[in-house]
């Protein structure tokens, strides 16, 4: 299992970070896990479901007509 920082997943899908939170909060993206206990503490994201979303993105566009 590998953890992804903010920097690594914005590097993958190319979205901004706030664009991703807002996804996120909306359940159209992997939730982020906390790492430690505080409200500042770091946060990181499973890399196989960042793999998964993105595999999902390209199988819509398989499925989508022009």
């Amino acid at each position: 299992m590998k953890m992804l920082s903010k920097k690594q997943v914005k590097e993958l899908v190319l979205y901004s970070f706030a664009h991703t939170a807002r996804l996120e909060k909306m359940g159209r993206f992997p939730q982020r896990v906390r790492l430690g206990n505080g409200p500042r503490c770091r946060v990181g994201w499973l890399e196989s479901e960042i793999h998964d979303w993105l595999r999902e993105r390209v199988t819509q566009r398989s499925t989508q007509t022009p």
